[in-house]
């Protein structure tokens, strides 16, 4: 049973899983700051380049942290523990993140509370107010990965379905790629999508079993339906070729969803991750709750990308549980929880 605390806590939170430096602190459960620094040099390579990815972390994490702590109007002698993301994500910029949240936590004297990412996508609903009452499902879409998760604690969260193959915001930035979009292609697709006919084509639907998704059969219908296509095709259709793939996707991500309803019972559904930024899906998931009487929760747009408030509200949970990790403990690529 988790100890009783009366005094209020305070975490320093830390996210460095891919190509974003954030930081936030949290104190009682409320968000006073999430500062986030992005990085730009990724976009002349068409995506993030690992090692770049780390070199930039090292130079921002000190003054984004920094900023954190002024904009919460905190001082690091009122923090009561350290978070960062453990795990998943590039090895190289989780590093930077996990020595310097061990570093802090050491000099501080305070404990170390390790997070996974994907839960703290999950729970970056529990930041909103009103918040998701347990149990919950949850569509979590991002470049990495796409699952639906039953959450029925704030420690407790069960994969009822995922991608066997690619993720969904993986289906965006390649398809953007094929109709020569820059990177990151998945807003713009949902830019243009806006001004587009969602009916224009048809492409491919994978029927996988269960509550699991496929992505890769869809980037290959939209390539070979491309390569039919006269040199100028693109440019006369963009639009409704954007309106077409994003329809696509976000229909494959709400019919499992109806189905994770179905089988569950549940009718408090969630959506995040990156991915839940776009519109077509956050209308699409909207417009199902009022067809079909559910509950839905949509986070603001600063809790759908990476970002530290994400960790420090899943952190704020692991410190009610005493759930520290040692200074010895390493971050991992890749982790299920």
């Amino acid at each position: 049973m988790p100890e009783l605390i009366s005094q209020p806590i305070s975490i320093l939170a830390i996210e460095s899983s891919c190509d974003e430096t954030s930081a936030s602190v949290c104190v009682d459960g409320k968000i006073l700051s999430n500062y986030i620094a992005n990085q730009s040099v990724h976009e002349q390579y068409g995506g993030v380049v690992p090692e770049l990815a780390s070199r930039a972390h090292m130079q921002n994490i000190v003054p984004v942290v920094h900023q954190a702590l002024s904009t919460a109007n905190c001082q690091l002698s009122t923090i009561n523990a350290i978070a960062f993301t453990q795990a998943p994500g590039l090895i190289g910029s989780l590093l930077v993140g996990a020595q310097f949240a061990k570093s802090m936590a050491l000099s501080l004297n305070i404990p170390l509370i390790g997070v996974h990412h994907m839960q703290a996508h999950v729970l970056a609903n529990l930041i909103m107010d009103p918040a998701p009452s347990f149990p919950f499902l949850c569509l979590t879409v991002s470049g990495g990965h796409t699952q639906i998760v039953l959450a029925r604690s704030p420690l407790d969260l069960e994969v009822i379905g995922e991608t066997i193959d690619d993720a969904a915001g993986e289906a965006f930035d390649k398809t953007a790629k094929l109709l020569g979009l820059p990177y990151p292609g998945g807003p713009l697709i949902d830019q243009y999508a806006k001004t587009g006919n969602p009916q224009a084509f048809r492409f491919a639907e994978p029927q996988i079993p269960e509550l699991n998704f496929s992505f890769s059969g869809l980037k290959t219908s939209v390539l070979y339906f491309l390569q039919k296509q006269s040199p100028d095709f693109i440019h006369n259709h963009l639009h409704d070729l954007c309106a077409s793939v994003q329809h696509t996707i976000v229909n494959i991500l709400i019919k499992k969803l109806k189905k994770a309803v179905q089988q569950t019972g549940i009718r408090q559904v969630c959506i995040a991750g990156g991915v839940s930024a776009n519109s077509g899906l956050r209308d699409a998931l909207k417009e199902a709750g009022q067809k079909h009487g559910w509950q839905t929760f949509i986070p603001a747009f600063e809790y759908c990308t990476d970002n530290a408030a994400m960790i420090a509200i899943t952190a704020y949970h692991k410190y009610l549980h005493q759930e520290f990790i040692d200074l010895d403990a390493s971050p991992t690529a890749r982790a299920v929880y």
